[in-house]
């Protein structure tokens, strides 16, 4: 009995150990949820004909929510008024408010709205489908929208169609039918009827109208018509007309100093740039134009002296032809000018400038493979989105003796009318915006060096 009891208390003591000395390990969760909710069951059931339900309920795998719905939900053709739609648990309901037109393919694209609540996990572009005929329609168009002067996208904007072919319709009516557009320029419709129908590119506002010509836009020149395919490519180059500028009431403060600044660099003129500019950002009087003077590094006064001043914003631009890495200066007496406060130069001032050498700049040559001259091409020179200058092409080569050093993007420009710039559209004379193809290759452009480039199309 000593010897049982003895085993027992080292038994127990041991046991004793091994459990104060172990691990915790809490128990696992299991994976993370990266799968979206799953359709389990629609009522009535999903792609059903002969529909004359005022209410569809979609019941899914999970719980689930719907986010954004007036935004994210399209109902296509589109219903005058939309349908309402509700969650809960993991049941969506869908309540129409509209009659339905007969033997029409409906179709409901939830987008980004339906997620599951625990992870959020987005079941995208779900679309449910039903008809009130007999059959549903098959019928799709898929395509791609670019800007036509720079190949941008914009994502924001729609595609629609309408099945009444007068160009009023899109300026009057709203669409039949309505596509979002994702960030690559696609476009899909789908579960569309046999027939023909007019397709524009509009920006997405509350009225899906097109009613101002500033607007972004595009239009095909012939309607797309199904009586020969079920599938159909559209490519549209949307344009935008530029605004009317807008008349800006300038306002001065008389801080009684007359101060003025410069388009130089560290007492450097660039000779590429269009002139030299004293900008004083004030309105002036003109005294006495013979008191601005352009002097030489002698102080050689310089004929004839080329400058003009715009007496409204304060400017005063030098239009001489300057010499490369030349010294100047530009005197202005005191009493050539003053602001309208009477304010002057505190004293007669001198700017002392030298202009850049031709070693500053850097020569181009663009080698140009299978350009159709026929199609008046013209390279166009692109920095931060801004043309900075643009050359026809009339051979296999173009030669730019002197450019800025720095990187820029290129453009090729198909200049139809042959007026050296793009062009916008024009829907009321059924004109196409002129085409422009963007390199992707960079033009890289170094100081005092033979910079070339090969494009073929």
């Amino acid at each position: 009995m000593k010897q049982l009891f003895f085993y027992t208390v080292i038994l127990f003591f041991f046991s004793f150990l091994a459990t104060s000395c172990a691990n915790i390990i809490p128990p696992g969760g299991g994976p993370k949820d990266s799968l979206p909710p799953k359709l389990v069951a629609a009522f009535p059931k999903d792609s059903t004909t002969n529909f004359f339900a005022k209410k569809i309920t979609l019941t899914f795998n999970e719980y689930i929510e719907v986010k954004d719905a007036l935004q994210q939900v399209l109902m296509n053709p589109t219903p005058e008024n939309m349908p309402i739609i509700d969650f809960k648990l993991k049941n969506v309901t869908i309540a129409l408010k509209d009659d339905l037109e007969p033997n029409t393919t409906y179709n409901i694209n939830f987008g980004s709205s339906i997620a599951d609540v625990n992870e959020g996990n987005i079941y995208k572009n779900f679309t449910y489908v039903f008809s009130t005929g007999k059959k549903i329609d098959y019928n799709t168009i898929k395509g791609t929208i670019v800007e036509a002067s720079t190949e941008n996208i914009d994502s924001t904007l729609i595609v629609v169609l309408h099945k009444n072919l007068n160009d009023s319709a899109v300026l009057k009516l709203k669409p039949n039918y309505i596509s979002k557009v994702n960030a690559k320029g696609e476009f899909y419709f789908s579960n569309l009827p046999s027939d023909s129908f007019n397709i524009y590119v509009l920006p997405n506002t509350f009225t899906k109208k097109y009613d101002d010509s500033t607007a972004a836009f595009a239009f095909s020149n012939k309607p797309i018509n199904f009586s020969a395919s079920s599938n159909q490519n559209a490519v549209l180059t949307y344009f935008k007309l530029e605004a009317k500028p807008k008349t800006v009431v300038q306002t001065f403060k008389n801080d009684k100093k007359l101060k003025f600044t410069t388009n130089t660099t560290s007492g450097r003129f660039n000779i590429l740039d269009s002139g030299l500019i004293l900008n004083f950002e004030k309105k002036l009087i003109v005294k006495n134009k013979q008191l601005i003077q352009l002097l030489d590094s002698n102080f050689n006064k310089i004929e004839p002296n080329i400058y003009t001043i715009d007496t409204v914003v304060g400017l005063i631009t030098f239009k001489q032809t300057f010499s490369f890495g030349t010294k100047y200066h530009i005197i202005i007496d005191k009493a050539a000018f003053t602001d309208i406060y009477n304010n002057s130069l505190f004293k007669t001032d001198t700017l002392k400038f030298e202009t850049f050498s031709l070693k500053d700049y850097g020569n181009i040559k663009i080698r140009c493979n299978k350009f159709d001259v026929t199609k008046n091409p013209v390279i166009q020179i692109v920095k931060d989105n801004i043309i900075l200058a643009s050359y026809p092409v009339i051979g296999k080569e173009v030669i730019i003796p002197m450019f800025n050093p720095g990187e820029y993007d290129i453009r090729v420009l198909f200049d139809t009318n042959k007026n050296g710039i793009w062009d916008a559209g024009n829907f009321k004379l059924k004109k196409q915006p002129e085409k422009v193809i963007s390199i992707k290759t960079k033009l890289p452009v170094k100081a005092n060096w033979d910079n070339e480039l090969e494009i073929t199309l």
